[in-house]
Protein backbone atom coordinates (compact mmCIF):
# COMPACT_ATOMS: atom_id res chain seq x y z
CA UNK A 1 0.00 0.00 0.00
CA UNK A 2 2.74 2.45 1.01
CA UNK A 3 4.82 1.66 -2.11
CA UNK A 4 1.77 2.27 -4.27
CA UNK A 5 1.15 5.60 -2.51
CA UNK A 6 4.77 6.58 -3.04
CA UNK A 7 4.50 5.74 -6.72
CA UNK A 8 1.37 7.84 -7.07
CA UNK A 9 2.94 10.85 -5.39
CA UNK A 10 6.12 10.29 -7.41
CA UNK A 11 4.02 10.43 -10.57
CA UNK A 12 2.58 13.73 -9.36
CA UNK A 13 6.15 15.09 -9.13
CA UNK A 14 6.88 13.85 -12.67
CA UNK A 15 8.81 15.86 -15.23
CA UNK A 16 10.84 14.76 -18.22
CA UNK A 17 12.67 11.80 -16.63
CA UNK A 18 11.68 8.24 -17.53
CA UNK A 19 8.93 6.89 -15.31
CA UNK A 20 11.10 4.17 -13.72
CA UNK A 21 13.84 6.66 -12.86
CA UNK A 22 11.26 8.92 -11.28
CA UNK A 23 9.79 6.13 -9.19
CA UNK A 24 13.24 5.06 -7.97
CA UNK A 25 14.20 8.66 -7.24
CA UNK A 26 10.99 9.21 -5.31
CA UNK A 27 11.48 5.98 -3.37
CA UNK A 28 14.91 7.22 -2.30
CA UNK A 29 13.44 10.58 -1.28
CA UNK A 30 10.73 8.79 0.71
CA UNK A 31 13.30 6.74 2.57
CA UNK A 32 15.31 9.83 3.50
CA UNK A 33 12.07 11.59 4.48
CA UNK A 34 11.40 8.80 6.99
CA UNK A 35 14.78 9.45 8.72
CA UNK A 36 16.02 5.81 8.78
CA UNK A 37 17.96 6.14 12.02
CA UNK A 38 14.73 6.94 13.88
CA UNK A 39 12.93 3.99 12.23
CA UNK A 40 15.68 1.64 13.43
CA UNK A 41 15.17 2.88 16.99
CA UNK A 42 11.41 2.43 16.77
CA UNK A 43 11.64 -1.03 15.20
CA UNK A 44 14.29 -2.29 17.63
CA UNK A 45 12.35 -0.94 20.62
CA UNK A 46 9.16 -2.61 19.46
CA UNK A 47 10.86 -5.95 18.80
CA UNK A 48 12.70 -5.86 22.13
CA UNK A 49 9.55 -5.24 24.19
CA UNK A 50 7.53 -7.84 22.30
CA UNK A 51 10.35 -10.35 22.77
CA UNK A 52 10.47 -9.62 26.49
CA UNK A 53 6.73 -10.17 26.90
CA UNK A 54 6.97 -13.46 24.99
CA UNK A 55 10.00 -14.62 26.98
CA UNK A 56 8.05 -14.01 30.18
CA UNK A 57 5.04 -15.97 28.88
CA UNK A 58 6.31 -18.63 26.42
CA UNK A 59 3.27 -20.86 26.95
CA UNK A 60 0.96 -18.19 25.48
CA UNK A 61 2.78 -17.75 22.17
CA UNK A 62 0.52 -18.28 19.14
CA UNK A 63 1.34 -17.99 15.45
CA UNK A 64 -1.96 -16.17 14.99
CA UNK A 65 -0.44 -13.19 16.82
CA UNK A 66 2.26 -12.73 14.18
CA UNK A 67 0.08 -10.62 11.87
CA UNK A 68 -0.98 -8.43 14.78
CA UNK A 69 2.65 -7.90 15.76
CA UNK A 70 3.64 -6.83 12.25
CA UNK A 71 0.62 -4.55 11.91
CA UNK A 72 1.59 -2.92 15.21
CA UNK A 73 5.14 -2.41 13.99
CA UNK A 74 3.87 -0.85 10.75
CA UNK A 75 1.62 1.48 12.78
CA UNK A 76 4.60 2.57 14.87
CA UNK A 77 6.66 3.24 11.75
CA UNK A 78 3.75 5.28 10.38
CA UNK A 79 3.62 7.31 13.59
CA UNK A 80 7.36 7.81 13.41
CA UNK A 81 7.07 8.87 9.77
CA UNK A 82 4.34 11.38 10.59
CA UNK A 83 6.35 13.00 13.39
CA UNK A 84 9.66 13.30 11.52
CA UNK A 85 7.80 14.29 8.33
CA UNK A 86 5.79 17.13 9.87
CA UNK A 87 9.00 18.40 11.40
CA UNK A 88 10.69 18.57 7.98
CA UNK A 89 7.74 20.40 6.42
CA UNK A 90 7.99 23.19 8.99
CA UNK A 91 11.81 23.22 9.10
CA UNK A 92 12.64 23.69 5.42
CA UNK A 93 14.61 26.89 5.92
CA UNK A 94 16.54 25.51 8.89
CA UNK A 95 17.22 22.22 7.12
CA UNK A 96 18.70 24.01 4.12
CA UNK A 97 21.43 25.15 6.53
CA UNK A 98 21.66 22.20 8.96
CA UNK A 99 20.55 19.21 6.90
CA UNK A 100 20.62 20.09 3.18
CA UNK A 101 20.59 16.37 2.33
CA UNK A 102 16.99 15.96 3.55
CA UNK A 103 14.62 15.51 0.60
CA UNK A 104 12.47 18.65 0.93
CA UNK A 105 15.44 20.91 1.64
CA UNK A 106 17.34 19.30 -1.25
CA UNK A 107 14.41 19.78 -3.65
CA UNK A 108 13.95 16.03 -4.15
CA UNK A 109 10.46 16.02 -2.62
CA UNK A 110 7.81 18.70 -3.02
CA UNK A 111 5.97 20.10 -0.02
CA UNK A 112 2.71 18.87 -1.56
CA UNK A 113 4.04 15.32 -1.73
CA UNK A 114 5.38 15.59 1.81
CA UNK A 115 1.93 16.59 3.05
CA UNK A 116 0.39 13.65 1.21
CA UNK A 117 2.84 11.31 2.96
CA UNK A 118 2.34 12.64 6.48
CA UNK A 119 -1.45 12.53 6.12
CA UNK A 120 -1.15 8.96 4.81
CA UNK A 121 1.10 7.98 7.74
CA UNK A 122 -1.25 9.49 10.32
CA UNK A 123 -4.42 7.94 8.87
CA UNK A 124 -2.87 4.53 8.20
CA UNK A 125 -1.39 4.35 11.69
CA UNK A 126 -4.63 5.41 13.38
CA UNK A 127 -6.73 2.93 11.38
CA UNK A 128 -4.40 0.03 12.15
CA UNK A 129 -4.25 0.80 15.86
CA UNK A 130 -7.95 1.55 16.14
CA UNK A 131 -9.02 -1.72 14.50
CA UNK A 132 -6.47 -3.97 16.19
CA UNK A 133 -5.41 -2.68 19.60
CA UNK A 134 -8.39 -1.22 21.42
CA UNK A 135 -9.30 2.23 22.75
CA UNK A 136 -6.54 2.61 25.36
CA UNK A 137 -3.65 2.00 22.95
CA UNK A 138 -5.44 4.15 20.36
CA UNK A 139 -5.54 7.03 22.85
CA UNK A 140 -1.84 6.56 23.61
CA UNK A 141 -1.09 6.57 19.88
CA UNK A 142 -3.11 9.76 19.37
CA UNK A 143 -1.31 11.36 22.30
CA UNK A 144 2.04 10.54 20.68
CA UNK A 145 0.90 12.10 17.38
CA UNK A 146 -0.34 15.15 19.26
CA UNK A 147 3.01 15.62 21.00
CA UNK A 148 4.82 15.20 17.69
CA UNK A 149 2.54 17.83 16.15
CA UNK A 150 2.95 20.51 18.79
CA UNK A 151 6.70 19.90 18.76
CA UNK A 152 6.94 21.23 15.17
CA UNK A 153 3.76 23.04 14.14
CA UNK A 154 3.06 26.75 14.79
CA UNK A 155 1.77 28.39 16.86
CA UNK A 156 2.93 25.82 19.44
CA UNK A 157 6.30 24.85 17.93
CA UNK A 158 7.55 23.56 21.27
CA UNK A 159 10.95 22.77 19.76
CA UNK A 160 11.73 26.46 20.34
CA UNK A 161 11.84 25.80 24.08
CA UNK A 162 14.67 23.46 25.15
CA UNK A 163 13.01 21.93 28.22
CA UNK A 164 9.66 21.34 26.49
CA UNK A 165 11.43 19.93 23.43
CA UNK A 166 13.47 17.31 25.23
CA UNK A 167 10.55 16.33 27.48
CA UNK A 168 8.41 15.66 24.39
CA UNK A 169 11.14 13.57 22.76
CA UNK A 170 11.78 11.60 25.94
CA UNK A 171 8.06 10.97 26.45
CA UNK A 172 7.38 9.77 22.90
CA UNK A 173 10.57 7.80 22.22
CA UNK A 174 11.07 6.64 25.79
CA UNK A 175 7.96 6.09 27.87
CA UNK A 176 5.11 5.89 25.34
CA UNK A 177 6.86 3.47 22.99
CA UNK A 178 8.02 1.04 25.68
CA UNK A 179 4.92 1.14 27.83
CA UNK A 180 2.55 1.04 24.87
CA UNK A 181 4.22 -1.89 23.11
CA UNK A 182 4.52 -3.96 26.28
CA UNK A 183 0.92 -3.19 27.27
CA UNK A 184 -0.38 -4.10 23.80
CA UNK A 185 1.63 -7.33 23.70
CA UNK A 186 0.37 -8.48 27.09
CA UNK A 187 -3.19 -7.60 26.05
CA UNK A 188 -2.76 -9.66 22.86
CA UNK A 189 -1.62 -12.58 25.02
CA UNK A 190 -4.78 -12.22 27.14
CA UNK A 191 -2.93 -10.78 30.15
CA UNK A 192 -3.58 -7.67 32.20
CA UNK A 193 -0.79 -5.11 32.38
CA UNK A 194 1.85 -5.66 35.01
CA UNK A 195 5.32 -4.16 35.23
CA UNK A 196 8.22 -6.58 35.38
CA UNK A 197 11.61 -5.48 36.70
CA UNK A 198 13.33 -5.79 33.29
CA UNK A 199 10.60 -3.80 31.53
CA UNK A 200 10.59 -1.12 34.24
CA UNK A 201 14.38 -0.96 33.81
CA UNK A 202 14.38 -0.61 30.02
CA UNK A 203 11.57 1.96 30.10
CA UNK A 204 13.45 4.10 32.63
CA UNK A 205 16.80 3.57 30.90
CA UNK A 206 15.52 4.44 27.43
CA UNK A 207 13.50 7.43 28.66
CA UNK A 208 16.66 8.88 30.21
CA UNK A 209 18.58 7.94 27.07
CA UNK A 210 15.98 9.76 24.96
CA UNK A 211 16.63 12.85 27.09
CA UNK A 212 20.28 12.62 26.09
CA UNK A 213 19.32 12.23 22.42
CA UNK A 214 17.07 15.26 22.76
CA UNK A 215 19.91 17.29 24.28
CA UNK A 216 22.61 16.18 21.84
CA UNK A 217 20.50 16.16 18.66
CA UNK A 218 21.06 19.90 18.31
CA UNK A 219 24.86 19.63 18.40
CA UNK A 220 25.20 19.35 14.60
CA UNK A 221 22.54 22.05 14.08
CA UNK A 222 23.95 25.00 16.01
CA UNK A 223 24.63 27.10 12.90
CA UNK A 224 21.08 26.91 11.52
CA UNK A 225 19.43 27.16 14.94
CA UNK A 226 21.26 30.40 15.67
CA UNK A 227 20.38 31.80 12.24
CA UNK A 228 16.67 31.08 12.76
CA UNK A 229 16.72 32.00 16.47
CA UNK A 230 15.85 28.49 17.67
CA UNK A 231 16.85 28.32 21.32
CA UNK A 232 18.51 25.03 22.24
CA UNK A 233 20.86 23.93 24.99
CA UNK A 234 23.63 23.75 22.38
CA UNK A 235 23.14 27.38 21.30
CA UNK A 236 22.88 28.56 24.91
CA UNK A 237 25.58 26.51 26.63
CA UNK A 238 27.92 25.68 23.76
CA UNK A 239 28.72 22.48 21.90
CA UNK A 240 31.51 21.32 24.22
CA UNK A 241 29.41 21.71 27.37
CA UNK A 242 26.46 19.86 25.88
CA UNK A 243 28.67 17.02 24.66
CA UNK A 244 30.06 16.66 28.19
CA UNK A 245 26.57 16.90 29.71
CA UNK A 246 25.15 14.24 27.39
CA UNK A 247 28.11 11.93 27.98
CA UNK A 248 27.84 12.39 31.74
CA UNK A 249 24.13 11.59 31.79
CA UNK A 250 24.71 8.46 29.73
CA UNK A 251 27.47 7.33 32.06
CA UNK A 252 25.08 7.74 34.99
CA UNK A 253 22.57 5.66 33.05
CA UNK A 254 25.13 2.88 32.61
CA UNK A 255 26.07 3.04 36.29
CA UNK A 256 22.37 2.67 37.09
CA UNK A 257 22.17 -0.42 34.88
CA UNK A 258 25.17 -1.96 36.65
CA UNK A 259 23.68 -1.14 40.05
CA UNK A 260 20.36 -2.73 39.02
CA UNK A 261 22.17 -5.95 38.12
CA UNK A 262 24.04 -5.96 41.43
CA UNK A 263 21.06 -5.25 43.68
CA UNK A 264 18.46 -7.30 41.76
CA UNK A 265 20.27 -10.54 40.86
CA UNK A 266 17.02 -12.45 40.41
CA UNK A 267 15.72 -10.02 37.80
CA UNK A 268 18.84 -9.71 35.62
CA UNK A 269 21.68 -11.87 34.33
CA UNK A 270 24.68 -10.31 36.05
CA UNK A 271 27.26 -12.11 33.93
CA UNK A 272 25.88 -10.33 30.85
CA UNK A 273 24.44 -7.08 32.12
CA UNK A 274 27.46 -5.84 34.07
CA UNK A 275 30.29 -6.45 31.54
CA UNK A 276 28.19 -5.29 28.57
CA UNK A 277 27.33 -1.97 30.22
CA UNK A 278 30.91 -1.46 31.37
CA UNK A 279 32.05 -2.00 27.78
CA UNK A 280 29.45 0.43 26.40
CA UNK A 281 30.43 3.04 28.98
CA UNK A 282 34.11 2.70 28.02
CA UNK A 283 33.22 3.08 24.34
CA UNK A 284 31.31 6.26 25.20
CA UNK A 285 34.28 7.68 27.10
CA UNK A 286 36.55 6.91 24.15
CA UNK A 287 34.20 8.61 21.67
CA UNK A 288 33.96 11.69 23.90
CA UNK A 289 37.77 11.79 23.94
CA UNK A 290 37.88 11.49 20.12
CA UNK A 291 35.44 14.41 19.86
CA UNK A 292 37.60 16.50 22.18
CA UNK A 293 40.74 15.69 20.19
CA UNK A 294 38.96 16.67 16.97
CA UNK A 295 38.24 20.07 18.53
CA UNK A 296 34.50 19.70 17.95
CA UNK A 297 34.51 20.05 14.19
CA UNK A 298 31.17 19.66 12.41
CA UNK A 299 32.16 16.23 11.08
CA UNK A 300 33.30 15.03 14.51
CA UNK A 301 30.09 16.26 16.13
CA UNK A 302 27.99 14.44 13.52
CA UNK A 303 30.00 11.25 14.15
CA UNK A 304 29.54 11.56 17.90
CA UNK A 305 25.78 12.00 17.50
CA UNK A 306 25.59 8.92 15.26
CA UNK A 307 27.50 7.00 17.92
CA UNK A 308 24.93 8.03 20.55
CA UNK A 309 22.23 6.49 18.36
CA UNK A 310 24.30 3.31 17.98
CA UNK A 311 24.44 3.02 21.77
CA UNK A 312 20.66 3.45 21.81
CA UNK A 313 20.23 0.59 19.33
CA UNK A 314 22.67 -1.57 21.30
CA UNK A 315 20.59 -1.32 24.46
CA UNK A 316 17.48 -2.63 22.75
CA UNK A 317 19.46 -5.41 21.03
CA UNK A 318 20.87 -6.74 24.32
CA UNK A 319 17.70 -6.17 26.36
CA UNK A 320 15.93 -9.52 25.66
CA UNK A 321 19.07 -11.39 26.78
CA UNK A 322 19.79 -9.63 30.09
Amino acid sequence: MFIWACAQVGAADAGSEPVLDKVLSFRDACWRFLRPHTIRGTALGSLALVSRALIENPNLIKWSLLFKAFSGLFALICGNGYIVGINQIYDIGIDKVNKPYLPIAAGDLSVKSAWFLVVFFALAGLLIVGFNFGPFITRLYCFGLFLGTIYSVPPFRMKRFPVAAFLIIATVRGFLLNFGVYYATRAALGLSFEWSSPVAFITTFVTLFALVIAITKDLPDVEGDRKFQISTFATKLGVRNIAFLGSGLLLLNYLGAIAAAIYMPLAFKRNLMIPIHIALALCLIFQAWVLEQANYTKEAIAGFYRFIWNLFYAEYIIFPFI
